[in-house]
């Protein structure tokens, strides 16, 4: 989904979260992310994955139905590598 493309994960106040093996587990694995205590908690408004992203991910995945769980993540996959920068733009702008 990236192609080898830096990126940081974004973390909120929820508790697993906030889990001292989850903090150590990303640190662990050397993946950059944002840390509770950064983050403002139940901030949706704040974070353009949760309200238009993944509407636009529904949207497209539930278009047709499927025969398994395998072809829903397959379609699931596809949509989002098929995500266009004008969409996370729009996104981030809203």
């Amino acid at each position: 989904m990236f192609k080898n493309r830096h990126w940081i994960l974004q973390q909120d106040s929820a508790p697993v979260h906030r889990a001292r093996n989850t903090q150590n587990w990303f640190t662990a694995r050397a993946i950059d992310f944002i840390g509770h205590e950064d983050w403002p908690s139940s901030s949706q408004d704040l974070n353009p994955l949760d309200y238009k992203i993944c509407q636009h991910l529904g949207e497209k995945v539930s278009a047709k139905p499927y025969q398994n769980l395998e072809s829903i993540r397959a379609s699931s996959a596809k949509a989002a590598a098929e995500i266009y920068m004008n969409v996370v733009r729009a996104a981030i702008d809203d």
